[in-house]
């Protein structure tokens, strides 16, 4: 969880801001996976941090969204 952690923090993922009446705070929840080698032994420890973004409002919380898509082409 540390090594994630800080991946977000050097990263800039997000700034914190100070929590106003009107809005709508957004959960989020730690998740955990064991990422195994073909012989099924333990590669390594994986977490992530993940929003609950199904709690969002349109206009509200947020106004476009964004989805990178890598043609063939790029590649």
């Amino acid at each position: 969880m540390q090594a994630e952690m800080d991946a977000l923090h050097t990263n800039n993922t997000w700034t914190l801001v100070p929590k106003q009446p009107n809005m709508n705070v957004i959960s989020s929840k730690w998740v955990f996976k064991i990422k195994t080698r073909s012989d099924s032994s333990i590669k390594r420890y994986k977490a992530q941090l993940v929003t609950r973004g199904f709690t969002q409002q349109p206009s509200l919380d947020y106004d476009e969204t964004f989805s990178p898509v890598i043609k063939p082409s790029t590649i």
